[in-house]
């Protein structure tokens, strides 16, 4: 995306002018590594339009870069960062490799020479905000467009000429919402996510770097991979993912995004997604209703209550000689069965209520009324024993035990001793 342009220079001639130092940069680049057959190198540019797919990287979307299988996109943030970032394009360039910077306004601001060297290497110079806040996906909408707008601001100025950074931007953190894409939309600018990592913003080793890389590679087998020009541990990595991407197959993509004067790659749908569905695969939807059209509104006969068979018993003999002709008139009573009063039970039919002595138990001997009847005199005797003194109270106590002994008798026969 190119910006106003020069001072008085029409908008045309700033495009111009911007994909001359591109393809200047570009030229100067293939010669150099025209005599190094053995380099990893660029295998094509794929131009691309973001008005046609505005977010890609499954990581997060539906969509990707359109890529073979064996493809990668390298792709770098948060920098120029002087030190790290030259390190990173002096890598690149020893093995012809373009790829394309995310970068943050304030950094572009501070080391505007960083930005024109990743131009002039023939990358891709991309925005990623102005201070890359960690939770942008929390702040309010006119910070989000002013993060954006001062991001793409600090870039353009860096680069100069009146050249505008490619209309490519990546949320920081990846912290994604839809605010902050339908504003990047609004700008003209293509949301880009990632389709695998490396980790290499964490405190890691450089071989963990490397591992994280090579593994998740294999797995998705081509996409966009992220990275940091900012973090020793991906200087030290870097060599060593590049020599295994040439060793394994691997080949080099690089993306500019398409003008009035650079035509989009043409493509298809499907190579949009990373892993899109075979041909001769059933795809899973749900059917679709089809639309019925009514030849008319008339309905149709319904059956008359006298078509039942069951209903023969609740129809008349006239009724039942209608049938045919259809004149079959409702029942004159419900079919409901009628209520049969029960008969009263008869004196001959009352069972006699059972004796007392069913209810009796016979095991244990009954105690006779006049036993009951003394044991208030045995208690009002001992009271009596206890007033009169501990002395008396024991042989009073035994002569009422006797006494009540030679009583309780069943059926009140004296005591042994008593006869």
């Amino acid at each position: 995306m190119v910006g106003n342009g020069l001072a008085g220079v029409p908008r045309r001639i700033a495009v111009c002018l911007g994909l001359f130092a591109c393809m200047t940069a570009q030229a100067a680049s293939a010669a150099v590594c025209s005599g190094h057959g053995d380099v990893l190198g660029t295998s094509r540019t794929l131009v691309v339009d973001p008005r046609e797919h505005r977010r890609i990287g499954t990581m997060q979307y539906a969509e990707t870069l359109p890529l073979a299988d064996g493809e990668v996109v390298l792709t770098f943030d948060d920098g120029p960062l002087p030190g790290y970032s030259d390190r990173i394009l002096e890598i690149l360039a020893s093995q012809c490799v373009k790829a394309t910077f995310f970068m943050v306004g304030s950094q572009a601001r501070a080391n505007p020479e960083g930005v024109r060297k990743v131009r002039d290497g023939g990358h891709t110079v991309a925005t990623h905000s102005q201070n890359h806040p960690a939770g942008m996906h929390l702040l309010p909408i006119d910070r989000v467009r002013r993060e954006i707008d001062e991001g793409i601001a600090s870039v353009s100025a860096a680069l100069g000429d009146g050249i505008s950074p490619a209309p490519f931007f990546r949320v920081p953190g990846l912290r994604r919402a839809e605010g902050i894409e339908q504003y990047a939309a609004s700008k003209g600018a293509q949301v880009w996510s990632a389709d695998f990592l490396a980790d290499d913003w964490r405190h890691v080793s450089s071989a963990r770097v490397y591992e994280l890389a090579m593994r998740r590679l294999e797995a998705k087998g081509k996409g966009i991979l992220l990275l940091h020009d900012i973090q020793a541990r991906t200087v030290a990595a870097l060599p060593k993912i590049l020599q295994a991407m040439k060793a394994r197959g691997y080949r080099i993509v690089h993306v500019v995004p398409a003008t009035a004067e650079l035509a989009a790659t043409p493509t298809e749908p499907s190579q949009w997604r990373l892993h899109p569905p075979p041909e001769n695969a059933a795809i899973l939807r749900w059917p679709k209703i089809p639309s019925f059209v009514f030849a008319g509104n008339g309905t149709l006969p319904g059956p008359w209550l006298s078509d039942s068979y069951w209903n023969d018993e609740w129809l008349t003999p006239s009724d039942r000689g209608n049938r045919r002709t259809g004149a079959a008139s409702l029942p004159r009573q419900a079919p409901w069965p009628r209520q049969v009063p029960l008969p009263l039970p008869s004196a001959a039919n009352l069972h006699p209520v059972p004796g007392r002595s069913i209810f009796e138990f016979r095991d244990r001997p009954r105690l006779s009324a006049r036993a009951v009847t003394l044991l208030p005199s045995r208690r009002a005797a001992l009271m009596v024993s206890a007033r009169h003194g501990a002395a008396q109270a024991p042989a009073e106590a035994s002569a009422s035990r006797r006494k009540l002994a030679g009583k309780s008798r069943i059926g009140g026969a004296s005591a042994p001793g008593e006869r």
